[in-house]
């Protein structure tokens, strides 16, 4: 390694770093972390177990626990993990989570964004503090293209939600969960896409295994 400042790491015989990476102030790099090509890493990163940072930069004072990151940009005082993969072209903005098997794909995700757990971004530019809920999923592929969403600031994306590019929704809008949204939503609405729920008295017997 040739930087002059060299990361704290645990474990040194369970990690690779490429000669090619530029290290930041008071970094810790614990076992099982591989990084290969070119990467930068900011200062105060710490960068957990069984992680893979591949030619990308991690700006100043992110986590990263057990996640695969490629040719990306992360910024300062995200998040990563643990189970988090960040494919190719995907840039966050500072103080942004991204959850438990969450993968996002040649994506732009704004300022204060959370991404908890379980969804998928692809080919998405997402504007500030929008919240995007488990189950998540953002469909850029219709068989034939590959098309773009569109999302602007403090958007709220309940839970189990389809999105099915392409599409622009505004800001400040809201989706409840379970929806799937297909036409533009403009800024402030509120959205609800599902089908109402109906109770068969007594019905459940007929489908029901008998003990």
């Amino acid at each position: 390694m040739t930087m002059k400042n060299k990361p704290k790491v645990y474990k040194k015989s369970t990690v690779s770093i490429a000669k090619t990476t530029k290290f930041g102030k008071n970094v810790e790099v614990f076992p099982n972390v591989h990084i290969i090509g070119i990467c930068d890493i900011g200062d105060n990163v710490k960068i957990g177990p069984n992680s893979t940072i591949i030619n990308s930069r991690i700006k100043a004072n992110t986590q990263i626990t057990n996640s695969y990151i490629e040719e990306s940009n992360v910024g300062s005082f995200n998040i990563i993990g643990p189970f988090a993969r960040l494919r190719p072209n995907t840039k966050t903005y500072d103080n942004v989570k991204i959850g438990n098997f969450v993968e996002i794909k040649n994506s732009n995700i704004g300022n204060g964004c959370k991404i908890s757990h379980l969804a998928y971004v692809g080919d998405a530019d997402i504007g500030e503090n929008v919240n995007i809920g488990c189950g998540v999923i953002f469909a850029n592929y219709n068989g034939r293209e590959k098309n773009r969403t569109f999302v602007g600031d403090n958007v709220f994306v309940g839970s189990n939600t389809n999105i099915i590019a392409p599409v622009t929704i505004e800001s400040n809008s809201y989706i409840c969960a379970g929806t799937t949204v297909t036409n533009h939503i403009v800024e402030g609405d509120f959205v609800i896409g599902r089908v109402r729920q109906e109770n068969k008295k007594n019905r459940a017997s007929k489908y029901l295994k008998e003990n």
